[in-house]
């Protein structure tokens, strides 16, 4: 096999990449992966098997699934994880668009094509709002949703924290070639194995999906759907985090008062990396109850 893996971008598009050490990282992961259609689109999910209810968990925007396999594989006691790699990252094709609704209705193709009818959906930043979306949309039939550090921004709200620059920065960065050493100057935080992913993931983003995911950040407001999530749903915030800030949180408690919401202390945005303990902890006791 070579050693390099294009996935399939349009022309323009710079090529989004695989190492063979990135896949072989699959051999590592208790997961089987399997494949689901969202009209043309073929989308990889990693299922972690088990009878308990299903969890679809949702990564962030510069998150392929295997960035959660951590926090997966610590939830297999209690739960059947399945992470999807989200369009445009991952082992996933290229869409010829990235808007909220086309992310939720993917979320809607793998909870009806994996038959995971009454599924929790965990979802992370980008991937928290993915989730909010798909339970406000109510096309399919879910058990409740986890939404853990979403994106405030919006209209009229100001600029995500994290600019679409730097993102670029560290998407040029990965390309070229990065390892964990230079990935811990930025997240010094993170347990080591998940710096090591991450240098090798990264370049699996695409471009057009970073960057037409972050223009959505600041166009898309959560805050038009955040009312209609309905219970049982529960907002897991990182009391550091510069995304969900103070004023955040008591527009959401306000906004939707059926939800619960829970503080991960010593937590920025990345609230699994920056406290694994503290945020699976807090996640185990959401799922268990």
């Amino acid at each position: 096999m070579s050693d390099r893996v294009p996935t399939h971008v349009p022309a323009h598009v710079p090529t989004r990449v695989l190492t063979q050490p990135a896949l072989a990282d699959l051999a590592d992961v208790p997961a089987r992966s399997r494949w689901v259609r969202s009209g043309p689109l073929r989308l990889h999910v990693l299922d972690y098997g088990g009878d308990g209810v299903p969890v679809l968990v949702l990564p962030g925007i510069t998150s392929p699934a295997i960035a959660m396999d951590f926090v997966a594989r610590e939830l297999t006691d209690l739960v059947r994880p399945v992470v999807l790699d989200v369009r445009g990252r991952g082992l996933s094709d290229d869409g010829p668009s990235y808007t909220l609704e086309d992310y939720a209705a993917d979320t809607e193709a793998v909870v009806t094509e994996l038959g995971l009818d009454g599924a929790v959906l965990l979802g992370h930043s980008m991937g928290a709002r993915i989730a909010g979306l798909t339970a406000a949309r109510g096309r399919v039939a879910l058990g409740g949703t986890v939404l853990v550090d979403p994106p405030m921004s919006g209209p009229g709200r100001g600029p995500y924290p994290t600019t679409l620059e730097a993102f670029r920065g560290q998407l040029g960065q990965a390309r070229r070639g990065t390892d964990a050493d230079e990935v811990a100057a930025s997240w010094p935080r993170w347990p080591r194995r998940e710096q090591e992913l991450r240098a090798r993931w990264l370049a699996s983003c695409g471009d057009v999906a970073v960057a037409e995911t972050h223009r959505g950040f600041e166009s898309e407001d959560f805050f038009t759907f955040w009312p209609s999530v309905p219970a049982p749903t529960v907002l897991v915030y990182g009391a550091d985090s510069p995304v969900v800030t103070a004023e955040g949180v008591t527009e959401a408690a306000a906004a939707n008062p059926g939800a619960r919401l829970l503080e991960v202390p010593a937590a920025g945005h990345m609230v699994f990396w920056d406290n694994p303990e503290a945020a699976l902890e807090a996640v185990r006791a959401v799922l268990r109850g």
